[in-house]
């Protein structure tokens, strides 16, 4: 019996693919990026968002904060799913490379994809926060207002609204005041004794209204405002909480779904129908 062996040369200016292809991975990461922003903007025009500068979404229920947690879950796994799978797909499989290489370097490329997305994602936010911020009004003008204005902004409406509206009044700094005051209500301690009486004042002088009325509506208001307070930070946990695990997922995801796309590339079965258990037929029981 003759053994017939065979050599394969290859060109010497023909260089072997690099262990990490780039075309890949910023493909899949496009793709990820992509089908994420389309799906979160689904979700945020059926009102599945997991914050909202609307003053209504603390009065959300919390099956509505879940909800909409488990939807961006949902979401990252299937962008960074698809962006892994594209990325093991269409990478160049390394010659005279053994299968568990084979497979290592395809998780490698969605992973490369994961992060790519995520940093392009952060770069785009960023991009967006300092946009919005360069068009918004000077406050060289313009007194400067609290960190309370934009979730206290109801409660602050409330607490100057003048019993009669008098022509051009400019409330900017006594709001600015009191949003600061009131964003300690949610401390251990509260609103001090002295900041509550400040408070009557400023909201007798811009409203005219009587003592007991005006210490009536202070008191209201710091109560409505504690509650605020409290909502807001659960909102900010849970929409927290939401987006670290759907970024982590998301990279467990892009490496099983990478590794899948280099199967379907080689042409070899997937891993879950590999790996399934085998029926009396195939086992060859009568």
């Amino acid at each position: 019996m003759t053994t017939i062996e065979e050599e394969r040369i290859y060109p010497g200016h023909i260089a072997a693919p690099s262990y990490l292809g780039w075309t890949p991975a910023i493909a899949g990461a496009l793709i990820a990026t992509a089908l994420s922003a389309v799906l979160i903007a689904f979700g945020t025009a059926i009102g599945l968002g997991v914050a909202s500068s609307a003053p209504t979404w603390r009065d959300a229920s919390v099956a509505l904060w879940l909800l909409s947690g488990i939807y961006l879950i949902l979401v990252s796994l299937v962008s960074f799913g698809l962006g892994g799978y594209v990325a093991g797909r269409i990478q160049t499989t390394m010659p005279a490379a053994d299968a568990g290489e084979v497979e290592y370097r395809d998780g490698l490329h969605g992973l490369a994809a994961w992060a790519i997305a995520v940093v392009m994602t952060v770069l785009i936010t960023a991009l967006l926060g300092s946009a919005t911020l360069a068009r918004a009004p000077s406050t060289q003008t313009a007194p400067a207002a609290s960190a309370a204005e934009p979730m206290l902004s109801y409660e602050l409406d409330r607490l100057f609204r003048p019993a009669r509206r008098t022509p051009n009044a400019e409330t900017a700094m006594e709001r600015a005041e009191a949003g600061r005051v009131l964003l300690t209500s949610s401390s251990h301690s509260g609103v001090a004794a002295e900041d509550r009486a400040y408070l009557v004042q400023l909201v007798s002088g811009v409203t005219a209204l009587a003592g007991p009325d005006v210490e009536r509506r202070v008191d209201n208001i710091i109560a409505s405002a504690k509650t605020a307070i409290v909502r807001s930070r659960r909102s900010a946990i849970i929409a927290a909480f939401s987006v670290a695990t759907s970024i982590l997922l998301g990279a467990v995801v892009a490496w099983f779904a990478a590794c899948e796309g280099g199967r379907h590339r080689d042409g070899a079965e997937p891993a879950w129908l590999t790996n399934r258990p085998l029926t009396a037929r195939e086992q060859g029981i009568p």
